[in-house]
């Protein structure tokens, strides 16, 4: 049987109340408490890099498509052990991938709040390399990582030597491939400078995520697991951080250039060696259900905050929390932190009650 990887269940947890966090307006308000350089400097860490650089906040969606990666290997390879075969088993996932599609879709709407079509939502974007990492599920790790970093390189050479009217700039904001491309699916251009074919490249982290699945419940020791994972998460660092030094091609997420996905994914690798380090090797995992809670309905909760929460629980909560907590004279500051961690406690509440009743929702 697949063993449980509580290293997964923690991982997509904390992943998940990081982004409900994010949606409850923390990491602004936080920002916000303070001009000090050095607490400006920390928080810029919970917001994406403008352009070319990486913060720990551009790790959030490599580490949702890496472990989406490693928990349908985990599906795929129980199913297997059961007698389902590749075949059947794509029609759930094919039908799993239009559900994403079409909610990725469905949550710009309710962003612009009329109907538009727009694919830079994660979950179209999950759609895609989900498709693109099952159809090789079942081939050599060799054959996976070539896959994975040919799809690097064919985006790379498409943004160098695609040079068209108004998009002949490979890696400016708004002037490169994806910008063009964009305006050919959707007739129009992300004013953040984020591109629909990131799927392309950012497949390789939903590829990586398959072969850390296959790793973790192979045959190997914990220790040569950890040191595999530890050593793919260097070459990862070395080659994409190489790759932006040298002047060849620059990390930049928002168009998931390939320097990009190397240097993320080389940092989630080393997220997952020390997650399964401290659960599944040495068995910290005491508290590991705070977080593994928030994992355990993910897409429900993450369509929930971006809908309902945003717009509704967020500020009905703040009408209570800053109201009464302005009463006894309490910093504006304040109170806008205590009004986003109260939503962010009746969010992962909504979680903990979901999960004691057993109630999950699957796509």
């Amino acid at each position: 049987m697949t063993q449980r990887l509580q290293s997964l269940d923690m991982m997509r947890g904390v992943i998940m109340l990081l982004l409900a966090a994010e949606s409850t307006h923390l990491y602004w308000a936080l920002d916000s408490l303070s001009s000090n350089g050095a607490w400006h400097t920390f928080m810029q860490q919970f917001f994406h890099h403008p352009w070319n650089g990486l913060r720990a906040w551009d790790l959030v969606q490599p580490a949702f498509m890496t472990i989406a990666g490693t928990a349908m290997y985990l599906s795929w390879n129980a199913k297997s052990q059961k007698g389902v075969s590749w075949q059947q088993n794509f029609t759930h996932i094919a039908w799993r991938c239009g559900k994403l599609f079409i909610f990725g879709t469905a949550l710009h709407c309710v962003y612009a709040g009329r109907l538009v079509w727009e694919l830079w939502n994660v979950l179209t974007q999950l759609s895609v390399t989900t498709i693109v990492a099952y159809l090789i599920i079942r081939r050599s790790v060799v054959y996976q990582l070539v896959v994975s970093l040919l799809l690097l390189l064919a985006t790379d050479v498409m943004y160098r030597f695609i040079l068209l009217p108004g998009f002949e700039d490979a890696f400016t904001q708004g002037h490169n491939f994806g910008a063009f491309m964009d305006t050919v699916l959707m007739g129009k251009i992300n004013p953040d400078g984020w591109v629909a074919i990131n799927c392309i490249p950012t497949a390789a982290h939903t590829i990586w995520g398959v072969l850390a699945g296959k790793l973790l419940t192979g045959p190997r020791t914990p220790l040569q697991k950890t040191r595999v994972l530890v050593i793919a998460g260097i070459v990862g660092l070395v080659a994409g951080f190489g790759l932006d030094a040298a002047g060849i091609t620059p990390i930049i997420k928002r168009i998931s250039t390939a320097s990009f996905v190397l240097a993320s994914g080389g940092w989630v690798m080393l997220i997952m060696a020390l997650f399964y380090w401290l659960a599944d090797v040495r068995g910290y995992v005491r508290y590991a259900w705070i977080a593994s809670v928030a994992g355990m309905n993910a897409i429900f909760i993450y369509l929930f905050f971006e809908t309902v929460g945003v717009q509704w629980v967020n500020p009905t909560t703040g009408i209570f929390v800053k109201g009464f907590t302005a009463m006894p004279g309490i910093p504006e500051g304040i109170r806008d932190v205590l009004s986003a961690l109260t939503v962010l406690a009746l969010e992962w509440g909504l979680c903990y009650w979901l999960y004691k009743r057993k109630i999950f929702f699957k796509l």
